[in-house]
């Protein structure tokens, strides 16, 4: 069966069709193994893959060559040559038609101001696959409908279990991972991980002296997973039982690299600017790319995970492991949605930690729909009180308040606040 039949249609390729017909070149972001290549490739009538040495050493002696092949072109890995961003940019700015090149690429070049394509280049992130992008159910909710502000009604029955949750937890959102499991899945997962230990650092120009002192401050950013747990604790638990906790002039590279290639992704704080509300922290809540890739580096499985089992480096967190992973799910799953929508994801926490709202789906007019999520069938009065306190505070720029849970029902609750299974919720 040919790789073309066995796509897996994705969220962006929406984004891509709308955006594509009208702009002469994107870009594809995102981590190793996220299906760039897959999604651009379909729409591309040349394709430079410059991870191939042979097709890198044509590119680096004679790089405009690129642009030269009949389009749509794609350049694919592009930062391994990073000359061609300046040769796309430099070829819209002559006029280039809509529909001409697409750029996708692993990492971030450093020294290489992607934003110097701005009104040029225009830029996606892609991320493993949300929850809508995996399963055959249909999803009932549209984030989409929810930001449009009339507060939609909300409806919908899903068969899926906490078991099934957990399943996707662990068997990740990469596509190319997708039809393993157990022993295969594990060592897929591993070399994952290895290679952006012996690999990936280097060829962004940083040699590792200490590869598992990485390994170990990845294990204790995985297990901080879904907190704002500052960056000092995490550095502390990086230990991994030799009473020698990383140096901070080691960490700051790992933290800087790994955002490069887009592994770690952390969500940014709530700043509102239209309203009152007072005495916000400001620090990222940490997540990784896919919440697998965590749960591999904590080495859990679907047992200890069901079973309440804590792993890995202590780390101060609110609840369980699970509901932690979890919630690293909705929040893969929400941003995938809210980028299709032209909304961006944050999350809000008071400065005491007295209010906190786990995701935070903004427009562009500043207008919000809040979300919170549980690792629950039931909703009661008491899990939806910070969702009321945001109301009481932010009036109409509240758009709506969603609570994502495990069970099977979306509904609205009598004080207007949605309820939605993590299964039913969609673009």
């Amino acid at each position: 069966m040919s790789a073309a039949r066995n796509y897996r249609k994705r969220v962006v390729d929406a984004e891509l069709d709308e955006l594509f017909a009208a702009l002469p070149a994107l870009a594809l972001e995102g981590p190793k193994g996220v299906g760039k290549t897959a999604t651009a490739s379909r729409r591309a009538a040349t394709v430079y893959a410059l991870d191939d040495p042979a097709q890198r050493s044509v590119a680096v002696a004679d790089p405009a060559r690129l642009l030269e092949a009949d389009p749509p072109v794609l350049i694919d890995e592009w930062q391994y040559v990073p000359e061609c961003w300046d040769l796309v940019r430099r070829r819209v700015d002559g006029g280039a038609p809509a529909g001409q090149f697409l750029l996708a690429g692993s990492a971030s070049p450093k020294g290489l101001d992607t934003h110097s394509g701005a009104g040029r280049i225009v830029t996606l992130r892609m991320r493993p696959l949300s929850l809508a992008e995996r399963s055959s159910e249909e999803p009932t909710v549209s984030l989409r409908a929810l930001l449009g502000g009339e507060r939609p009604p909300v409806s919908g029955g899903t068969s899926w279990t906490l078991e099934d949750y957990v399943d996707e937890i662990l068997r990740s959102g990469l596509p190319g991972l997708r039809d393993l499991s157990g022993r295969a899945l594990r060592a897929q997962l591993d070399g994952y991980l290895r290679r952006i230990v012996d690999r990936d650092f280097e060829e962004l120009g940083h040699p590792l002296r200490n590869p598992d002192g990485l390994l170990r401050w990845m294990t204790a950013y995985a297990a901080a997973a879904s907190s704002t747990t500052t960056f000092e604790k995490i550095r502390d638990a990086a230990t991994g039982g030799q009473g020698e906790k990383p140096a901070r002039t080691a960490t700051k590279p790992y933290r800087d690299i790994l955002e490069r290639l887009w592994i770690v992704d952390p969500v940014p704080a709530w700043a509102p600017t239209r309203n009152h509300i007072r005495r916000l922290t400001l620090p990222p809540k940490h997540q990784l790319a896919d919440p697998a890739l965590a749960a591999r580096l904590l080495g859990v499985d679907a047992g200890g995970l069901l079973g309440g089992q804590d792993a890995g480096p202590p780390i101060p967190r609110d609840g369980t492991l699970l509901g932690a992973l979890f919630e690293s799910l909705v929040t893969l799953s929400l941003r995938v949605y809210a980028q299709a929508a032209e909304a961006r994801v944050f999350h809000l926490r008071t400065g005491s930690g007295e209010h906190e709202v786990d995701l935070i789906a903004q427009r562009d007019d500043g207008r919000i729909v809040a979300v919170e999520v549980k690792l629950a069938h039931d909703i009661a009065d008491r899990d939806v009180r910070h969702l009321t306190w945001l109301s009481a505070q932010i009036g109409d720029e509240l758009l709506d308040a969603v609570v994502v849970t495990t069970g099977k029902q979306a509904y609205r609750r009598a004080d207007g606040i949605a309820v939605v299974p993590a299964a039913l919720l969609g673009p």
